[in-house]
Formats: C-alpha cells, structure tokens, sequence
C-alpha cells in the first residue's frame, strides 16, 4: 500500500477482537515509532509495550474509555525529561512518533487508537508501570486486530485550511 493511502485510511480503532498482536508486529511498530524525527536526534520517547491483562485492566480504570481495557496490547508513550531542552520539540516529536505507530499499525492489518484523556490521571498510571520521575506520560495507544466494520472520516477541504504564499489566497 502507497503510504499516501496508509494515511487517508488510517482511522481510530476502539473495537478489538480477543487476539494476541504478534511480537514481530510489536516491534515493526517500536520500529516506525523510533525512526520518527526529532530535534537535534534527541528521540526524547520511551515505550513500556503492556499485553498482561491485569496491568491492562489497571490502566483502563484510568480512563473514561472502556474500550481501553478490550485491548490486547498497549504502547504507553512517555517523554524522556532527563536531557530536554526544548519542551515544544520534544512534545513534538513524541507526536510525530506516535503518528508513525498508528500508521504502522494500520499497514500491518492492525487497529489503534490513540487515548490522551489519561493524561488528568498520569501518576496513577506511572505508579502501576512504576515509572521513574524522569517519565512523563504522553498517551496510551490501545492496539489490536480490529473488529471489521466500515469506518469513515470527513476532512475539512484544502480550501478551507491552506493558502497560497499568504493568508487571504485560497488553495
């Protein structure tokens, strides 16, 4: 699939099937998400890979979303504070790793969606993955094989949201 097509059909999973994600989609997975850019090469992520059902169901009692604990697989995603020096870049790039995951995981015939609402309860995640102060949670990303179903998206138009040298001249 040409990436351009991965990106428009990507879309948010919330429904899984009862199905391991195998280790070797895993690491293709950690593998889109660690070539994602980052300023000066910092790549300021770290990933916990969580597939214990138990820690799954620990972590979902930390969000208003259900379907987080139907997951057979969650990355969380933190940003390493230990060596940054620009906050915004670096939240940058985990969000740029982060994309690379999700369309990983939609090239590989997987689902995913991608939770930020835990962030209003991060130390109680941390405290369950025993997360070193250095850590901050950035999301959760729920994986798994999707249960079928047709998704479908609308996006604003090209008109609406670009401009040609200067604001006022519509694409």
């Amino acid at each position: 699939m040409e990436i351009i097509d991965v990106i428009k059909t990507r879309r948010s999973v919330r429904e899984f099937e009862r199905k391991k994600v195998e280790i070797d989609k895993i690491e293709k997975i950690l593998e889109a998400a660690r070539w994602a850019p980052s300023a000066k090469n910092r790549q300021p992520w770290v990933f916990i890979v969580v597939q214990n059902e138990e820690t799954i169901k620990q972590i979902a009692s930390c969000t208003i979303y259900s379907f987080v604990g139907n997951a057979p697989l969650l990355i969380v995603v933190f940003l390493d504070k230990s060596e940054m020096v620009d906050r915004t870049k670096d939240v940058q790039a985990i969000g740029a790793s982060i994309q690379n995951m999700l369309l990983a995981v939609h090239a590989l015939g997987l689902g995913a969606v991608w939770v930020g609402e835990i962030l209003a309860r991060k130390e109680e995640v941390n405290k369950i993955l025993d997360a070193p102060s250095y850590l901050e949670l950035m999301a959760v990303v729920a994986v798994g094989y999707p249960v079928e179903r047709k998704r479908s998206s609308e996006r604003k138009s090209l008109k609406e949201i670009a401009y040609r040298e200067k604001f006022g001249i519509s694409w």
